[in-house]
C-alpha cells in the first residue's frame, strides 16, 4: 500500500499555541471538528508548520490551514494560498505559502489546492484564555468551514 492509499481526501491543519490566548483558535477549531467525525477529512494540529507536513499533503484533494490572524475587517477570512518561497522558508517554522513551495520542489508537481482560514484574534499573552471576541469569530469561521467540508455529502448514498 502506498503512503497515500486509504488517506482522507481533505486535510485540515490547525496552527497555534493553546497557552497563548487567542493563538489557540487553530487547535480549538480542530477539537470542535474532531467531535463531528466528518467523512473524508483528516485533522492535524501543531504549534507551527514544519517542512514534514508536505508529506501529509501528498495525494490530498484540498488542504486547509486554520490560524489566528491579527488583521482583518471581518471575523475571519478564507483565501487560497499562493505557492511562494518567503522569508519563513529558511526558518524552523514555515508559512503555508513556503510549505506549498517546498511541496512543489520536493514532489516536482504543484501542491493540492490549499486555503487559509484566518480567524481574527486579539490577545496573545502567555497563559491567557481565549477572548470572547476570538471565540465568537472562531464559531462563525467553523460554521463556514463545516459548510465547505460537508458540501455534497447529503447527495451521497
Amino acid at each position: 500500500m502506498s503512503r497515500v492509499e486509504g488517506r482522507a481526501g481533505r486535510l485540515v491543519i490547525g496552527i497555534g499555541n493553546p497557552s497563548r490566548g487567542d493563538d489557540a483558535v487553530g487547535p480549538l477549531a480542530i477539537e470542535r471538528l474532531e467531535a463531528l467525525n466528518l467523512p473524508d477529512v483528516e485533522l492535524l494540529t501543531d504549534f507551527q508548520l514544519q517542512v514534514e507536513y508536505l508529506l501529509d499533503m501528498e495525494g490530498r484533494e484540498k488542504v486547509i490551514f486554520i490560524d489566528a490572524s491579527l488583521t482583518g475587517d471581518g471575523q475571519f477570512a478564507y483565501s487560497p494560498v499562493i505557492t511562494l518561497e518567503d522569508h519563513s522558508f529558511t526558518s524552523h517554522a514555515l508559512s503555508p505559502s513556503a510549505l506549498l513551495a517546498a511541496y512543489a520542489r520536493h514532489f516536482g508537481r504543484p501542491p493540492p489546492p490549499s486555503f487559509v482560514l484566518a480567524i481574527r484574534a486579539y490577545e496573545f499573552e502567555l497563559g491567557a484564555g481565549l477572548s470572547v471576541a476570538a471565540n465568537n469569530n472562531m464559531e462563525a469561521a467553523l460554521r463556514f468551514l463545516i459548510g465547505q467540508l460537508t458540501v455534497g455529502l447529503a447527495a451521497q448514498p
